[in-house]
């Protein structure tokens, strides 16, 4: 037992000595982020920054989208999801890379035993005589155990740890653009749906127009071209009409994709129109410094970190590598006499590798893991450079939205109202349906741009939330630096 704790020491005492890390000082890049979310007409309404307000807490989605049905299908999502289920795995894979690379810091050790039965002649003219050998063994120990002096394992180690923390920022990214489809392809959805309801009604409308028109030329109040036209019109609601069943059918579909599994029966016959209140609207007082804890960004930084930590175990290839091998047991010709005093052995065999004649591919080595820490450099600016773009461009549509919405509505009225004077003058003969026709064709189109106009102020919500990481909380007044 005293040869165990002489070689188990021994592996504690290679353990205690490594962890000399050559890994160079981690710096974050110089901020390459704006002081201020831009400005101009675009951006009329847009909160200002509050300078210092960078404690902001993360808004949980269930906060954020709070239309009870599409809770329950980003739910459903997020369970169900392939795209999230592979995300979730490779963390998994880097986890396990992580443990093996931790685990070769430590020495392996084992355990043996043996033991052998040998019959014997022994020579004689007379007689012939034989006995039995015995012998057995058992021994613990180590074998080519590198001592980490110069932290090149310690290295790798970290190495698989930042890369374990990348792709869970890449998970958690993941899963916040999957909660956005899933309201996007909700919202588009129902905008479909609405605009399949006021093809519908357009068709009814133009309907009972055409029946109108051949009253009138029956009773010669009006002409063929009245009538043509007004077929004509009929013709193109009944084909509008087929074209967002269509898309409806394929809003379903792609849907059902995200979700991965099937979109419940109830909201695929659920009339549920898209209005105002079913998201979370943008508060006063966001910094731009909240985007560095997007998870893309944070992913990003860990990659760079990983890249200091390979520079760290290529210098430490510069230096020599000390390898152990040690062993302790005990061997005895009688297997009761195996564990007792003078039976035991052990040996230490310690070696030393010198990178003499290789220090040119060690170089190129350095060489490449520096270039790579400047690419992962480049990719964590490009990172946060795209991020102030998209939330740029984000908060452009919501500074101008607003206003088209506004305009909008006021269209569809005006609208309304001019076609109720047509119908009412082609009613009385004073115009011909050229003029009825033309109106009811405005109000179509204005109706239908108004649902496009209502989805993508919604649409432009999500993106918000997509795109600030995930979502935000508003700043308390009085806060520091407010």
């Amino acid at each position: 037992m005293s040869r165990f704790i002489k070689v188990f020491s021994l592996g504690m005492l290679a353990s205690a000595l490594a962890g000399c890390s050559l890994i160079p000082v981690y710096q974050q890049p110089a901020n390459v982020l704006p002081a201020q979310w831009p400005t101009g007409p675009a951006y009329q309404g847009v909160p200002a920054d509050k300078a210092g307000s960078t404690d902001a807490a993360q808004l949980a989605w269930q906060q954020f989208f709070t239309d009870p049905a599409m809770q329950r299908l980003i739910r459903l999502a997020l369970e169900n999801n392939r795209d999230l289920r592979v995300a979730a795995l490779n963390i998994e894979t880097a986890r396990a890379s992580y443990q093996i690379q931790k685990a070769s810091l430590f020495p392996a050790i084992s355990a043996s035993g043996s033991g052998t039965n040998q019959r014997i002649s022994a020579n004689s003219s007379s007689t012939g005589s034989a006995y039995i050998s015995h012998s057995y063994s058992a021994g613990i120990g180590f074998s080519s155990y590198e001592l980490d002096v110069f932290g090149r394992l310690s290295s790798l180690k970290q190495q698989a740890l930042e890369n374990f923390f990348s792709l869970e920022e890449t998970r958690r990214s993941t899963q916040i653009s999957l909660v956005a489809e899933v309201a996007n392809a909700y919202l588009t959805l129902l905008a479909d749906r609405q605009h399949l309801k006021v093809a519908e009604n357009t068709l009814q409308s133009q309907l009972a127009s055409l029946e109108l028109t051949r009253r009138k030329l029956e009773l010669g109040a009006a002409t063929d071209l009245d009538l043509s036209s007004a077929e004509t019109t009929v013709q193109s609601a009944q084909s509008a009409q087929a074209s967002y069943q269509s898309q409806v059918a394929q809003d379903e579909n792609a849907l059902t994709l995200l979700l991965g599994t099937a979109l419940p029966e109830d909201l695929r016959s659920s009339n549920v129109q898209l209005l105002p209140g079913q998201l979370a609207d943008l508060p006063a007082g966001l910094p731009s410094s909240l985007l560095q804890r997007r998870p893309d960004i944070l992913a990003a930084e860990h990659d760079l970190k990983a890249a200091d930590a390979n520079i760290g175990a290529a210098r430490a290839k510069f230096f020599p590598s000390i390898s152990l091998t040690a062993s302790a047991g005990a061997s005895s010709s009688n297997l009761s006499d195996l564990f007792k005093a003078g039976s035991g052995a052990w040996s230490f065999s310690p070696s030393i590798n010198l990178p003499i004649f290789n220090a040119g591919s060690l170089s190129a080595n350095l060489e490449s893991a520096k270039v790579a820490r400047e690419i992962a450099v480049a990719k964590y600016d490009k990172a946060v450079q795209t991020a102030f773009r998209e939330v740029s461009d984000a908060l452009a549509i919501r500074g101008t939205v607003g206003t088209q919405l506004k305009a909008q509505q006021a269209l569809v009225q005006s609208s309304q109202r001019s076609l109720q004077l047509s119908e009412a003058r082609f009613k009385a003969g004073i115009d011909s349906y050229l003029t009825l026709l033309v109106a009811q064709r405005t109000l179509y189109t204005a109706q239908q741009d108004l649902i496009s106009t209502q989805l993508s102020q919604a649409s432009n919500l999500v993106t918000l939330y997509k795109v600030l990481g995930g979502g935000w909380q508003p700043v308390e007044q009085g806060s520091k630096g407010g």
